[in-house]
């Protein structure tokens, strides 16, 4: 058991005392020289604020498309066909002279990304299977070198994503199959040093030979604390600005990256980001693959896309061409969908700040200054949408769609602020109404019961929990490492708080 004393001063009778309690600094990059820089507060602020993007998973993989020997490899994602099939090396190589994409259109990727309301695109410059997508000269096992095709697909690719206005980044794996002395064919493999030199040399050739990227998307492996280190670095070290995932691991990552598919219900306060494919069971081409409810996919991404941004990430949504370049239409008709509202409601998802309120009986809220976007998806039986504990008067709501602007009810009750009245029900997968409020957004905070000597028990149940997902390896549990508590004290006054942790 131990204890501490602070003095803080609070101004202003309404004013929320907020207990921290880090449990850990693991949560933390290490302090580091200040070369290379890491991005800045700017560039880290721009990036969550596009919220929005486009993966492409596409190379050999997608030649096969989960099929090898005339039989479907059903027990893993199509682009790690060359892992469960399995296929022997000296039969996987060989794809690359088979790989002649002539449907690949850069600029109709672009366009279709820019279509789907999309901010960013990210594509596979070499996955696990060894083989790149870009003119390095550290292997002829590329698209150039490689293949009849013999033109640089990412180079291409990077100058439509600009050409749109969109920003562009690459993924890279860590491991490669395709390399020399790995031991074996497996996501966690370690890095020897050969490789980890070679994944230097060809990050230096991504980071200046394409451009400004946005982010580099890093994935698996099991690398040393000082490999992460050296590969964030090189990164860093030619362009400060790019994001590197947290999936260079050991906690030296710029953002921090769910599992696929994952949504968090856990608060993350900072950078973060939701890598999501069209379907769940691939992420590379698949021909075999299920494509059917058009209407259901559609709001299964678009509640995901409103979920994480409600939570202050960004979502990632991947497409998989297939080995001939094109699109597979279903998945261009569900990014066009997902434009289609964007193109009516994107003013409540880009840019935005999470929502301040826990739970929430109608959906979601992202915020702007003066205004709350309510993403409705569940509407009351009595039509009336509560922001419970606001505390700041609803000046105006309306239908961010109704370009009329035209005002509904306001109407408070005993439970909290109702923003509206009897609000008409729209059939849509998610609504967007906006409420507009005066000042800094201000919520009554629930206070902790107090004991007969009147000290306030803080317990972990009445805490908000936030957890650290960026850390040693892609099977690394999340790990809690801040607890808070938020409560309105009496009066104004300078306040003596005693803490006592107890174990």
């Amino acid at each position: 058991m131990r204890s501490s004393w602070f003095r803080v001063l609070l101004v202003g009778a309404t004013a929320l005392l907020a207990l921290y309690l880090l449990l850990t600094s693991s949560c933390a990059r290490p302090l580091e020289s200040t070369e290379p820089r890491r991005p800045s507060p700017e560039a880290i602020a721009a990036w969550q604020g596009r919220k929005f993007g486009m993966f492409i998973h596409w190379g050999l993989y997608s030649i096969p498309a989960g099929i090898w020997n005339g039989e479907r490899v059903t027990d893993i994602y199509s682009e790690q066909i060359m892992l469960r099939a399995p296929i022997p090396l000296d039969e996987y190589t060989p794809l690359a002279q088979q790989f002649n994409p002539q449907q690949w259109d850069p600029k109709g990727i672009a366009k279709l990304a820019k279509a789907a309301g999309m901010r960013f695109i990210v594509i596979t410059s070499k996955h696990h299977d060894g083989f790149s997508l870009f003119h390095t000269r550290q292997s002829r096992y590329n698209a150039v070198d490689g293949t009849p095709y013999g033109r640089d697909l990412i180079k291409e690719l990077a100058d439509a994503t600009r050409a749109e206005g969109l920003y562009f980044g690459v993924y890279f794996s860590s491991i490669d199959w395709h390399w020399g002395s790995v031991p074996d064919k497996r996501n966690n493999n370690p890095i020897p040093k050969e490789l980890e030199d070679f994944n230097v040399a060809q990050l230096k050739e991504l980071t200046t030979n394409y451009g400004p990227l946005s982010e580099i998307w890093f994935d698996m492996g099991d690398p040393t604390p000082a490999q992460s280190k050296r590969w964030a670095d090189t990164v860093h070290a030619a362009q400060p600005d790019c994001m590197v995932s947290g999936r260079v691991f050991n906690h030296q990552g710029d953002f921090t990256v769910m599992g696929d598919n994952a949504i968090p219900t856990h608060i993350i306060d900072e950078p973060w980001q939701t890598p999501g494919s069209i379907y769940h069971e691939t992420w590379g081409y698949r021909s075999w693959q299920e494509r059917g409810d058009l209407p259901g996919k559609v709001r299964e991404h678009l509640l995901n896309l409103v979920k994480v941004v409600s939570r202050g990430g960004n979502y990632l949504l991947n497409i998989g061409p297939r080995g001939d370049g094109s699109v597979v239409e279903f998945e261009a008709d569900v990014l066009r969908s997902l434009g289609r509202w964007l193109g009516l409601n994107g003013e409540a998802i880009f840019d935005t700040q999470p929502q301040p309120f826990d739970h929430l009986d109608f959906g979601y809220v992202t915020r702007k200054p003066g205004k709350l976007y309510l993403l409705v998806t569940d509407w009351p039986a009595d039509g009336h949408l509560r922001l419970p504990g606001m505390r700041n008067a609803i000046t105006k709501a309306y239908f961010l769609s109704d370009s009329w602007k035209s005002a509904l009810d306001v109407a408070s009750d005993a439970s909290g602020q109702a923003v509206l009245a009897n609000a008409p029900t729209i059939p849509e997968p998610v609504t967007v109404l906006v409420a507009e409020f005066d000042g800094d957004l201000r919520l009554a905070a629930p206070l902790p019961d107090a004991d007969a000597q009147g000290a306030l028990q803080l317990t972990r149940a009445a805490a908000r929990e936030f957890f650290h997902y960026n850390g040693r390896s892609y099977y690394e549990a999340p790990k809690l490492y801040k607890l808070e508590w938020r409560f309105q004290v009496p009066a104004d006054g300078e306040y003596t708080v005693d803490a006592m942790l107890r174990k």
